[in-house]
């Protein structure tokens, strides 16, 4: 369904993709993970046919160069950061998506219902919380109902509640066999909805695993007995990473703050070095990579 063959992407002299290749399958699920920088939007917006690369992508048999409009209506994409215009109806962007779409007509309430917003057709834009505003997204990229959806960070901006939610309705889609590509940083959302892990380093892909070996492998890792989301304003973020390193963890940036994998022991530490640097926490959240390699198990077995 999505053939990613030896795929470079440079900036200037900075390599941001580097020799990628991936193939994804119809009814296939695969994550992208990696650290902010390690190139997983850039090979999206690739397989978006939005950047110019060397190497070859297809998608369901179209070339995104030479057949991108073919290729573009395979496709339903909901970014990470979005883009309406507040003061539009949720009914009125349905229909104008739907006609930049070539779709004419559709039915908004029945668009609006499959993604748990019924009844919000006549509100505007500026009236919806951030996850209802992440569900009409949803509702747009489904607009035709194309077969793959590629998703990018989707619920970096979310609450803990509006997250389960979303990903929840992304279950659904996952299980009803749509091909997915997406990327983020949470290890419960991958174990939720991947069925494959491709782990992007500076651009190259690291390697490919299913789930619920990817999630094994980082609860056997004593020092991965949890994983830490802190929410932390974005001018002292580097100043953070710094302080947990010195410390002895090794944090990542994601979309919103840090991750920082902790053991059992040391779970409440990361608190008190960023306390004592006078580096607020806005949020938090903790999630147990046990839980989640349950989850991966989970969804292999009902694979098979």
């Amino acid at each position: 369904m999505i053939q990613i063959e030896n795929v470079t992407k440079r900036f200037g002299r900075s390599i941001a993709v580097e020799d990628a290749s991936l193939s994804i399958e119809a009814g296939d699920s695969v994550a992208l993970w990696g650290a902010n920088g390690a190139g997983k939007t850039t090979l999206i917006r690739c397989v978006l046919g939005l950047l110019r690369f060397r190497g070859r992508i297809r998608v369901a048999g179209h070339d995104v160069w030479r057949a991108g409009k073919a290729a573009r209506v395979c496709i339903g994409y909901v970014p990470q950061e979005l883009g309406f215009y507040d003061e539009l109806g949720v009914g009125d962007a349905l229909g104008l998506f739907a006609r930049l779409k070539g779709l004419g007509r559709v039915d908004s309430r029945a668009a609006l219902a499959g993604v748990g917003l019924e009844g919000h057709e006549r509100k505007r834009i500026r009236e919806l919380s951030g996850g209802m505003k992440q569900r009409l997204a949803l509702a747009i990229a489904l607009l035709g109902d194309p077969p793959i959806l590629i998703l990018d960070e989707v619920t970096a901006s979310l609450d803990a509640v509006g997250r389960r939610e979303f990903v929840g309705l992304l279950e659904r889609l996952s299980g009803a066999g749509r091909t997915m590509l997406f990327a983020s940083h949470r290890i419960e959302e991958v174990a939720s909805l991947a069925k494959r892990v491709a782990v992007l380093d500076r651009g190259r892909i690291a390697g490919v695993a299913s789930t619920a070996e990817f999630v094994a492998r980082r609860s056997d890792d004593p020092a991965g007995h949890a994983v830490l989301h802190l929410t932390i304003a974005a001018q002292v973020r580097t100043s953070a990473l710094e302080k947990l390193r010195d410390q002895g963890f090794s944090p990542q940036l994601n979309g919103v703050g840090v991750l920082v994998p902790v053991s059992a022991e040391r779970k409440a530490l990361p608190f008190r070095v960023l306390a004592d640097a006078r580096i607020p926490v806005d949020d938090f959240e903790l999630v147990s990579l046990a839980h989640a390699a349950a989850i991966a198990a989970h969804r292999e077995e009902d694979a098979s």
